[in-house]
């Protein structure tokens, strides 16, 4: 097939007619930074539809080729290729003064900054839009979003799938139809500036070695100190802090960069400190010795309790399907100077009502009083209103049985006006799709009306409210996919919202300053959470739960804004948890938090027995991110 006669037609105007490069590379793995890219194909589009140029080629990538049984590529094929360096300008010179399209288009463009970096030059990309990012906003009836899954529902013909040429024109097909879908949405197409990117600040550093006992709490006065204990150390010290450090990790213990009430043990030459830890230490009333003292300690450190395994962490290691499909650590701080009071601890989400326990976990499928939910498999926009009138609408959308959208897309079956709902400007286009529009009343007693305009999918997600709680499965004899948790929300001209991540243990503490995953640092050490950006609307944390170390019995997500705007003002977040970057969410959760807080915490993903466990939480603060993060462990810089 060739694009060269075939028209591709897309929308004449506004964002929607640009200068396309789509690209697709097929690699020897899943990590940019270690693997290499094996094949690239790229097809220039003009802003008229009509194909301008396509290049292909296999590369010698200098290494084992990785996973043959799904690329093909076997070192046989591969030689004689030329390396991406001999290639490097050709590329270079389809993506300048181009929009980047790729299916995961995170993953394809880190592939490509890393091999223009090996090669000593910038990639030529300063946007990009991912086909998988803009078809979440379409939110098409189909069970996930694969390439050959959206291939099949646009009707694009697929002749060899993981061919790097082929999914390229596919690709084409399907960027054609989605901008349809989005131009007849009017959507806002989820654009993603890339500032040039040198190696050094989006490399991780090797991992840490995650302690792997329980942390027991604080030593007896004048006792032994027991493996698992949380040692943070301050100020100058006679041994290099490094050969403490590595001595004290050898014993056991859990060496933690910064002093909270779960720390065990403050290590200091200096007893009139008045550093941030020893400040700290003093407020939460934490043992503190001297360097002579614990390194005699370390001689004799007790026995401790070692963590144990889930069953999800036990598992095998995942096998992806492809690359594609299912793809900087933060320098430790300096010492903070400043005489800023301690921080509070974060409080956890309680329960509903005092005394109430975790709410059971719903299954997927689970049914229990459709029947008396006339809202079942519907998607509800609710316009207008002040943010509680709004965020009330919401919630009595999800107690019918509904889902709450936060913006105009395909699956929408009904919209909701409440007061100046009518002058929203999704309004017009609302009216030419015909969607069923009601006042406020209708959620009182509302019709189980059959929409036409209704998008039908096999498999809805299930619905959860704020609190409520869902069993990630773990496949029978298969391997643990990896879970994307996305949030997602109307997109906004005035502030830009951050997601992030904090990998919490028992104490509900980070365990290295590591731990905490954000814009900075979108990636974690061992490469098990990452933040994946597709689009000024939505951001995705990527869990590897089945290599989180045993350890690890939380993680965060969050979001905050930067500056004085709110979540007030910004409106809903929905999340959305889903097996792999193109799985269908297995469910759906949307929050509001109340008027004036700048952080959020979105969802938590435990561990409760042999299982790992989703909660959508909701719960925002006053306070900002720095606050946020110090409150879970991390040593934040004033």
């Amino acid at each position: 097939m060739s694009l060269a006669s075939t028209p591709f037609d897309l929308p004449a105007t506004g964002d929607y007619a640009r200068d396309w490069a789509l690209v697709d590379v097929e690699t020897s793995g899943l990590i940019a930074r270690r693997d290499r890219v094996l094949s690239v194909a790229v097809v220039t589009i003009g802003p008229d539809g009509e194909q301008t140029g396509e290049f292909s080629t296999l590369l010698d990538p200098g290494c084992d080729p990785g996973p043959v049984h799904v690329h093909g590529l076997t070192v046989e094929r591969l030689q004689g290729a030329p390396t991406f360096d001999q290639v490097a300008g050709r590329i270079g010179a389809m993506l300048q003064d181009r929009v980047l399209v790729a299916h995961n288009a995170q993953f394809d463009y880190d592939f490509l900054a890393y091999e223009f970096t090996r090669a000593r030059m910038w990639l030529p990309v300063s946007q990009r839009l991912c086909t998988l990012a803009l078809n979440r906003q379409v939110d098409p009836p189909t069970d996930d979003m694969k390439l050959g899954t959206l291939a099949a529902h646009y009707g694009v013909p697929q002749q060899r799938a993981h061919d790097a040429l082929d999914d390229t024109r596919v690709l084409a097909g399907i960027l054609r139809a989605s901008l349809r879908e989005a131009a007849r949405l009017d959507l806002p197409l989820p654009l993603v500036s890339c500032p040039p990117r040198a190696e050094s600040p989006f490399t991780p550093k090797p991992p840490k070695t995650p302690c792997a006992y329980r942390n027991p709490g604080r030593p007896a006065p004048g006792g032994p100190l027991l493996q698992g204990m949380k040692i943070a150390i301050t100020g100058e010290t006679a041994h290099a802090r490094a050969e403490l450090v590595g001595r004290a990790v050898a014993a056991g213990l859990n060496m933690v960069t910064s002093v909270s009430r779960h720390t065990s043990v403050l290590v200091t030459n200096e007893s009139a400190s008045r550093s941030a830890k020893a400040r700290r230490a003093a407020a939460e009333g934490v043992p503190v010795i001297d360097e002579h003292t614990f390194l005699r300690l370390l001689a004799d450190v007790q026995a401790g309790t070692v963590h144990e395994p889930t069953a999800a962490s036990a598992a095998i290691a995942p096998v992806k399907e492809t690359a594609k499909e299912t793809a900087t650590a933060a320098a430790q701080a300096a010492e903070p100077g400043s005489t800023t009071a301690p921080v509070p601890e974060v409080p956890v989400l309680p329960p509903s009502s005092p005394g109430a326990t975790v709410p059971a976990p719903r299954q997927p499928g689970d049914s229990a009083g459709a029947l008396a939910k006339p809202l079942v498999s519907r998607r509800v926009l609710v316009l207008g209103g002040a943010h509680t009138e709004a965020a009330a609408a919401r919630t009595r959308v999800v107690e019918l049985g509904g889902s709450a959208a936060v913006n105009l897309s395909a699956s929408v079956t009904d919209v909701v006006l409440l007061a100046d709902g009518e002058k929203d400007r999704r309004m017009s286009r609302i009216t030419l799709l015909a969607l069923p529009v009601h006042d406020a009343d209708w959620l009182t007693s509302p019709t189980a009306t059959d929409p036409a305009a209704a998008a039908v999918r096999p498999k809805e997600p299930h619905v959860m409210p704020r609190g409520g709680v869902i069993d990630l499965p773990i496949p029978n004899g298969r391997p643990s996919p990896e879970w994307y948790v996305t949030a997602s929300w109307a997109p906004q001209a005035d502030c830009e919202i951050d997601v992030v991540a904090f990998i919490l243990d028992d104490d509900e503490q980070v365990t290295f300053d590591e731990d905490f995953i954000f814009y900075g640092a979108p990636e974690s050490p061992a490469g098990t959470v990452r933040l994946l950006t597709g689009g000024p609307a939505e951001q995705t944390i990527a869990l590897d739960l089945a290599s989180l170390p045993p350890a690890t019995r939380k993680v965060v997500v969050a979001a905050a804004i930067d500056g004085a705007t709110t979540f007030g003002t910004v409106g809903a977040i929905q999340i959305s948890a889903a097996p792999g970057n193109s799985g269908s969410p297995l469910t759906r959760a949307t929050l509001d938090a109340a008027t004036t807080e700048r952080t959020m915490l979105l969802a938590e993903i435990y561990r409760r027995g042999p299982v790992w466990r989703l909660r959508a939480v909701g719960q925002g603060y006053d306070h900002g991110l720095d606050a946020l993060a110090r409150g879970y462990g991390v040593a934040i810089a004033d």
